[in-house]
């Protein structure tokens, strides 16, 4: 297969060198090879030959000739005159592109070759147009007709050309009688009067360049009481979408005169569908219904497996001496699918992210603080000496159930001081002898960046505070003056806040509190825990060295108490 695939391939690109003279010559009708352009505009040559002959074979070569020379139009599409596709192109005409042009098809079977005469011509002197050349068009005295610009596809499959403009006799047409629509005027309530020189104009840009594109046509008003002519409705020589595949179903409506009655039949290749696909194409009976004095026909195309080949092939509805076409296309990838999957998408990986962060917001936190900080943050001083004011109740009863001493003197120094290297400052510890608590109070708390404040339950009559001056003023610089976080600890589930001071219940209200459930054990000592982990990450962020990169492993022998 391959190799016969190859052969083709190299016979095909040989084929040119035959001899033009070897061609058969294919006779077309006068007003079909005779070509006229206004010069200076834009003008397309079309084969003919390439939609009859080379459909019947797969592999094909095309030319265009200037008559009498043996070198073929170039494909250079910065050309004046090139070959593009199929088609002969001139951008613009001249005056000497006038004479005789050729198309050649080569095949594996045969050579072809069909005849063209090109004329360029001049506008008459004082008028928009030439009156030796142009398309007649005739339409008959009735309440709505159009007036087509002919010729127009091949410039509107470049989408380089702006809208049409309609011109009578030279002026500008601006009555409300006409009306233009796809391109054709339509003419509303049509008399004798409206019969003249009719031009339509158009701009077409090509390579930064824009043309004019006129088509003069002489329009002949017909009154006459001759029966309605015969129009077919749908198909208008136009194409539709269709699925590699399915089934495809497409009516021939045709309006005619009722005593006109007439055969509809849907071809291919000016043969009937019936005769060809083996039945996979097929032509259903013609329906006729009769309104007023018309009869309206249709006759049924049912293609009921779309295959690859059946894309640009035009399926002839044919009624009488009307014709029109319909064209299957592939239809355009629809990527309306995957926008919403990936919006859907989208709003997925938010919701898990948030979702993530919302229930470990503290450990990717400090993740982040470990592993992140060190090498992207430096360190800037902020003049502050400790990283926590501790404020703590003192115990007046050796014998109460709760420890908040042992918790502030032992527990959070090895956590936060030994293992993860925080600076805290304790009152009873870290004072000097002698000196005022106020003033040390009121000093330190200018040199910290936390306040830690441990309670137990207000129930016990453990919880007085020795120096009641000191929680007031700790407090006062918390909330008031230096605006320092605050970091409560629950040493209990502490119930009711309502007889705590007003500050304390403020802060509960905005911070929350951390309420520790340890037993003094060596697990407890652990900074991996979760209520560790909630403490540190209120804590700022500390800066340490490559020596401190890694929690320092408790050293503590194992403390046992009575109480929790």
């Amino acid at each position: 297969m391959a190799a016969a695939l190859f052969t083709c391939s190299i016979i095909l690109v040989f084929l040119p060198l035959l001899k033009a003279e070897d061609c058969m010559v294919h006779d077309v009708l006068r007003n079909q090879s005779l070509v006229s352009v206004l010069v200076g505009e834009p003008l397309t040559v079309d084969c003919l030959l390439d939609k009859t002959l080379a459909l019947q074979h797969m592999n094909y070569s095309l030319t265009w000739y200037k008559n009498g020379r043996k070198m073929s139009v170039t494909q250079v599409k910065h050309s004046r005159i090139h070959q593009h596709e199929n088609l002969l192109w001139f951008i613009p005409a001249t005056l000497e592109d006038s004479g005789s042009y050729e198309c050649v098809i080569w095949n594996l079977r045969s050579c072809n070759k069909i005849y063209f005469s090109v004329i360029v011509f001049k506008t008459t002197a004082g008028l928009c147009f030439n009156g030796d050349f142009f398309y007649a068009q005739e339409i008959p005295a009735s309440s709505n007709e159009k007036i087509v610009c002919p010729h127009l596809d091949n410039f509107r499959e470049e989408k380089n050309t702006l809208s049409v403009h309609w011109y009578k006799e030279c002026n500008l047409i601006e009555n409300e009688r006409f009306l233009i629509r796809n391109d054709d005027l339509i003419i509303t309530g049509v008399n004798v009067n409206d019969s003249g020189n009719y031009l339509c104009k158009m701009t077409y840009d090509h390579m930064g360049k824009e043309y004019n594109i006129s088509r003069n046509i002489y329009v002949t008003v017909v009154v006459t009481t001759l029966q309605k002519k015969t129009e077919i409705l749908y198909p208008r020589n136009n194409t539709i979408e269709a699925e590699l595949g399915t089934n495809i179903v497409v009516d021939c409506n045709v309006s005619s005169s009722k005593d006109n009655s007439i055969g509809i039949s849907w071809r291919f290749n000016n043969t009937l569908v019936n005769f060809l696909f083996m039945g996979r194409v097929q032509e259903g009976l013609q329906e006729d219904s009769f309104l007023d004095e018309y009869l309206f026909s249709t006759v049924r195309l049912n293609i009921t497996e779309v295959k690859h080949e059946d894309y640009g092939r035009q399926f002839v509805c044919l009624a009488g001496e009307v014709a029109a076409y319909i064209a299957l296309r592939q239809p355009d990838r629809n990527f309306q699918g995957y926008l919403i999957g990936g919006l859907l998408a989208s709003v997925f990986v938010t919701v898990v992210a948030i979702l993530i962060y919302k229930f470990f917001k503290v450990d990717i936190v400090l993740w982040y603080r470990k592993s992140c900080c060190p090498f992207l943050i430096k360190e800037v001083s902020d003049g502050k000496i400790y990283d926590a004011y501790v404020l703590y109740p003192k115990i007046n009863k050796v014998d109460c159930i709760y420890t908040p001493d042992c918790f502030v003197l032992k527990v959070l120094p090895e956590v936060l001081e030994r293992q993860c290297g925080y600076n805290l400052f304790i009152l009873g510890r870290d004072d000097l002898p002698g000196k005022a608590v106020v003033n040390v109070v009121d000093e330190t708390m200018k040199q910290s960046r936390r306040l830690i404040i441990v309670l137990v339950p207000e129930s016990s009559s453990c919880s007085l505070l020795e120096d009641i001056s000191e929680q007031q003023l700790a407090v006062y610089n918390a909330l008031i003056r230096d605006g320092i976080k605050v970091i409560l600890i629950e040493l209990d589930k502490i119930k009711d806040y309502m007889n705590m001071p007003e500050s304390i219940k403020y802060i509960k209200q905005k911070h929350g509190a951390i309420r520790w459930k340890g037993d003094f054990t060596r697990k407890s000592y652990s900074a991996n825990t979760r209520f560790w982990k909630n403490v540190r990450y209120r804590m700022p962020p500390r800066h340490p060295t490559s020596s401190e990169l890694h929690l320092l492993p408790t050293t503590l022998n194992t403390f046992q108490t009575t109480g929790r």
